[in-house]
């Protein structure tokens, strides 16, 4: 699923450049990054309220994205992020050389405490992104938008901010897994919140655990899995990694199901 979103997008985003220039597709040629990011119909929320308009370059589909990603996350979490978003799985792929070079090191460089407050900082992200666009009524964060600017490297849309915020993802990849998903992604901070009242919920029957934290190890945002009932982290981005259908050695130990308290 992630492997065809992610190629989905960069077909589009190619076509879209190429039918500026008299090529492409007719029929997706209006189609562009911005009229398919969910996280647009959030940041317009303001000027769509208050006037009935979108922000610049926002398109009416960006509001539907992102009614029905509310709509799954308040279902299953956030989904979008963990089987969606190509930016993520950009971040994956790169992660998957990060293990082969630094094995168990990989995703454990950064002390346990200061990864505990770093996780706060998208938080700051996204009330700055939502401001400065309220003010401005301009898209200004597209202009540092890693996800638009890996999509955009072959187009004259593009930005140096989100050059080199992208290139600093791309490095820290290597480090740590999803960097910008645990410390910088104000959408996948929006929809980390739904991991409170999720209807469908991880949790982990501590009766059949032998505590052999193989759920801890393969949790890409590193939640301690093997130290909860119910996994109600805002970082859990509902990969579902560290269930028994995956990894879990212990069937119906770690599930994905309604209902847990």
């Amino acid at each position: 699923m992630q492997f065809f979103f992610f190629t989905l997008i960069a077909l589009i985003s190619i076509n879209h450049t190429l039918a500026e220039s008299g090529g492409g597709i007719p029929f997706l040629s209006s189609a562009s990054l911005h009229a398919l990011c969910p996280f647009g119909g959030v940041v317009t929320i303001y000027q769509y309220t208050a006037t009935g308009t979108f922000v610049q370059k926002i398109h009416e589909s960006s509001f539907i994205l992102m009614v029905i990603g509310f709509f799954l996350a308040v279902l299953f979490g956030p989904v979008f992020c963990g089987w969606v978003c190509p930016l993520g799985t950009f971040q994956e792929w790169l992660g998957k050389l990060g293990k082969k070079l630094f094995k168990k090191r990989y995703n454990h460089f950064i002390p346990q405490k200061l990864d505990g407050v770093l996780r706060y900082t998208r938080y700051l992200v996204l009330g700055w992104v939502i401001y400065m666009t309220a003010a401005s009524g301009t898209l200004l964060f597209a202009n540092i938008d890693p996800y638009f600017a890996l999509f955009n490297l072959w187009s004259s849309e593009l930005a140096i901010g989100g050059v080199i915020v992208l290139a600093v993802t791309t490095l820290l990849s290597l480090f740590v897994e999803r960097p910008w998903c645990k410390y910088a992604c104000p959408y996948g901070a929006v929809l980390g919140i739904s991991n409170l009242f999720r209807i469908f919920r991880i949790h982990r029957n501590p009766g059949t655990c032998n505590l052999d934290r193989v759920c801890d190890i393969t949790c890409p945002m590193n939640i301690k899995v093997s130290e909860k009932i119910l996994v109600r982290d805002h970082q859990c981005i509902s990969c579902l990694e560290c269930t028994s259908e995956a990894r879990c050695p212990v069937a119906a130990t770690v599930e994905f199901s309604a209902g847990g308290k």
